[in-house]
């Protein structure tokens, strides 16, 4: 068993977020902390993003800190662009992020029997880890969401969800159904109704369209909307669901042409589609589900941080059961910029948690 003080856990915004930070406060990687991230490259879940995703397109990303990402070319896709400037970040702030590593659970050290010092066991691919402190920065992408209708698995057409999606060809010259309200939706929607045979776009709330800028005031309240719900130990929702959908000219002109309508989520799945209690239905090659991701924090259940509710309670981004676990981008920090802040937070309440033990000369980054 290798030991640490810290184990990050996630190698996207949050994650090395949360190593800058580290490394700042004077801990040293491969020593002091480890990053294991489960991806085979760097670049987080930008890494999976479909190909049609330019960087141009992409929706309020914001730098890591320590480092701008300049001069990015606005027509690559974004996974290039951001995988890109995520590996010369883990470079220049000598991160040595370990991948790819599974990590399978998280154990109070007592559990195992193999010390009773405040520890925590690191199960993983690549063997256990015991850490005084963790940081779980494991996002949404590796948890799609696929909700349950009646019929679903008679349908003979094909299904796929959004961590699948491989751009809009791939639906040429078929018919197909879009179901979800969400940014990812739209994009999905709008590209595939230029080569597809016909759309359907379904939403289980009727979507709201924003108008005029995303301010700072706005975004405040909308994380404000998420975090209380962390509070009460509720699973927490996307800042995005809560911001609505800010109007585009490409999504205005979908709307005049008949493509951005969005129709009540039906009530079954057919062989052939889809139906409506109603009894209207649409025939349907292709179901695409754009109904989101949940928070990949299965491996924590050994821990029992949920609340009754379903969710995890934080205070701050530390589990209200347990001050050794932090947990970064997860619900109210769920944003490029919140897991920037949530980093620096989370290491500022670990620094304090493992006392004067800890070095406090600052490590040159």
């Amino acid at each position: 068993m290798r030991e640490t003080e810290v184990v990050v856990i996630g190698a996207g915004q949050a994650g090395l977020s949360s190593a800058y930070h580290l490394r700042r406060a004077g801990y040293e990687p491969d020593r002091d902390f480890v990053v294991l991230d489960r991806s085979p490259r760097p670049g987080g879940a930008w890494q999976f993003r479909w190909p049609t995703l330019t960087y141009g397109k992409v929706h309020g990303m914001h730098a890591l800190p320590g480092m701008e990402l300049t001069g990015a070319d606005a027509s690559r896709p974004s996974s290039a662009v951001i995988g890109d400037y995520f590996a010369d970040y883990e470079r220049t702030f000598g991160l040595r992020v370990h991948r790819p590593v599974d990590v399978r659970a998280v154990r109070d050290a007592q559990d195992r029997r193999d010390g009773s010092d405040g520890r925590l066991t690191v199960e993983t691919s690549e063997g256990l880890w015991s850490a005084r402190a963790l940081i779980n920065a494991t996002g949404t992408w590796d948890r799609p969401f696929w909700p349950r209708y009646p019929g679903q698995s008679a349908f003979r057409g094909r299904q796929l969800h959004t961590a699948h999606y491989p751009g809009p060809q791939a639906f040429a010259g078929q018919r197909v159904v879009v179901v979800g309200g969400g940014t990812s939706a739209v994009q999905h929607l709008l590209e595939i109704a230029e080569v597809a045979a016909g759309t359907t776009w379904v939403t289980r709330r009727p979507p709201v369209f924003r108008e005029g800028p995303f301010d700072e005031e706005w975004g405040r309240a909308a994380v404000a909307r998420v975090e209380e719900r962390v509070r009460l130990g509720l699973p927490p929702q996307s800042v995005v669901s809560v911001t609505g959908l800010p109007m585009t000219e490409a999504m205005e002109r979908a709307r005049a042409a008949g493509v951005l309508v969005p129709r009540p989520v039906f009530d079954r799945v057919t062989p052939t589609g889809v139906a409506w209690a109603n009894g209207s239905t649409v025939d349907a090659d292709v179901i695409l589900w754009a109904t989101g991701f949940r928070a990949a924090v299965d491996h924590l259940a050994p821990l029992k941080l949920r609340e009754p509710g379903g969710g995890i309670r934080l205070e701050g981004t530390r589990a209200a059961r347990d001050p050794r676990v932090h947990l970064v981008g997860y619900g109210p920090s769920a944003s490029t910029i919140g897991a920037n802040r949530a980093g620096r937070a989370a290491v500022r309440e670990i620094r304090a948690l493992l006392g004067s033990s800890q070095p406090l000369v600052p490590a040159a980054v």
